[in-house]
């Protein structure tokens, strides 16, 4: 998805950049801080490193699987361990399981709308079965993963989420700057 990305026309041009941010790098434990995120007072150092990661951007696209009919426990955990770093910015969905993950993605919406982040309309749903290759795998062991092989409709879908994205991220920007303006280190956020 990250090649997709690179070759969308926004970022051809230079209008905008997109970059991978894989919650394995961050090793956040669960959730254990001791105030709620709304306050924006965090303790511990793996969360204030996520919370500059996630404050550095304007936009974001979720890439998740479906397990049980929902996000994961660990994107769900990496999403409650922030607040005012997600506000007003804007969110488009990649999913994939054996269904293509669609009711992972009504729950990360869900969530995510209680952080103040915009979801766009448009999202990519993959298979399993038709999206990924398994040539030369071991289908006898479930660890045994395939290679993302999208189809050329999934780089339509992907252009046109990215699309959405990048165009609520601009249309947000104004409440994003009247909010940092607003912002004086004391402020108790609403919510």
């Amino acid at each position: 998805m990250t090649r997709v990305a690179a070759r969308h026309p926004a970022a051809m041009v230079g209008e905008v950049t997109f970059e991978l941010v894989d919650l394995a790098d961050y090793a956040l434990p669960l959730l254990d801080e001791p105030v709620p995120a709304m306050f924006g007072q965090y303790r511990n150092e793996a969360t204030r490193r996520w919370a500059a990661a996630i404050g550095s951007f304007d936009g974001f696209v979720f890439v998740t699987p479906k397990y049980n009919h929902s996000m994961t426990a660990a994107l769900k955990n990496a999403i409650d361990h922030l607040f005012g770093e997600w506000n007003d910015k804007a969110a488009g969905f990649v999913s994939y399981a054996v269904h293509c993950g669609t009711r992972a993605v009504e729950h990360l919406r869900l969530t995510l709308a209680e952080v103040k982040v915009a979801g766009v309309r448009s999202q990519v749903v993959l298979s399993v079965f038709d999206d990924f290759d398994y040539t030369g795998c071991d289908m006898t062991d479930p660890t045994s993963t395939g290679v993302f092989r999208p189809g050329e409709r999934q780089e339509a879908a992907m252009n046109t989420m990215l699309d959405e994205v990048v165009a609520w991220s601009v249309a947000l920007e104004p409440l994003r700057a009247k909010a940092a303006a607003d912002s004086d280190g004391d402020a108790v956020p609403a919510g």
